[in-house]
C-alpha cells in the first residue's frame, strides 16, 4: 500500500477554509500519494476508502461541470459504475447518493455505447438534447453536492486513518 501523508498545518488550513477545501486537500494527498494519476496499478495501492474518495473526485468535477453525459462521455463511466462506488458511499452513510448513481447506472447501461463514441465538440452538446434523462439526475447531484460535500466530510474526519497518516 502506498502511503499518503498529509501535512497537519496543510490540513488545519483546509479546515478553516471550508468543507471543500478539507475534503480537497485529501484528495490532493491521495493524488500527490500516486503521481497524480489513477491508473490500475496505483488502484491497487490505495485502500477502498481512498479509492471511493477519487471516485467522488471524478462524479464531482464531471457531474458539476458537464453532467452525467460529460462524465460518460470522457470515460470514466465504467470507474464509477462498474466499481462498488454506490455500494461505498452507501456503507459510508449517504443512502441518497447511492442511490443516484444507481439510477444512473440504469441509464449508462442503456447509452453509454452512444455516449462513449468520438465525436465533435457540437456533437457533444448535441448529447445533452438527445438524452434528457439525465437531466433530473445532474439536477439532483447539483442540489445536493453542498450536502454530500459535508457528510463525505464528516466521514474522513471520523475515519481519518483511512485516508491519510498527519504529520
Amino acid at each position: 500500500m502506498i502511503q499518503v501523508t498529509i501535512d497537519d498545518s496543510t490540513l488545519r488550513q483546509a479546515a478553516g477554509e471550508g468543507m471543500d477545501a478539507f475534503v480537497g486537500a485529501f484528495i490532493q494527498a491521495i493524488k500527490d500519494a500516486i503521481g497524480g494519476e489513477l491508473t490500475a496499478e496505483t488502484l491497487g495501492e490505495l485502500n477502498s476508502d481512498q479509492i471511493t474518495l477519487l471516485a467522488w473526485d471524478v462524479l464531482h468535477e464531471e457531474v458539476m461541470d458537464g453532467g452525467f453525459v460529460q462524465l460518460i462521455h470522457n470515460g470514466y463511466g465504467p470507474f464509477i459504475f462498474k466499481n462498488p462506488f454506490a455500494k461505498a458511499v452507501k456503507l459510508w452513510g449517504m443512502r441518497e447518493l447511492s442511490k443516484l448513481v444507481y439510477d444512473a447506472h440504469t441509464l449508462y447501461v442503456k447509452y453509454h455505447e452512444q455516449l462513449e463514441k468520438d465525436c465533435t465538440d457540437d456533437e457533444f452538446m448535441a448529447l445533452f438534447e438527445q438524452f434528457p434523462e439525465f437531466d433530473d439526475m445532474d439536477d439532483e447531484f447539483v442540489e445536493q453536492e453542498e450536502a454530500w460535500t459535508e457528510q463525505i466530510a464528516r466521514y474522513i474526519d471520523e475515519h481519518i486513518e483511512k485516508f491519510a497518516t498527519i504529520q
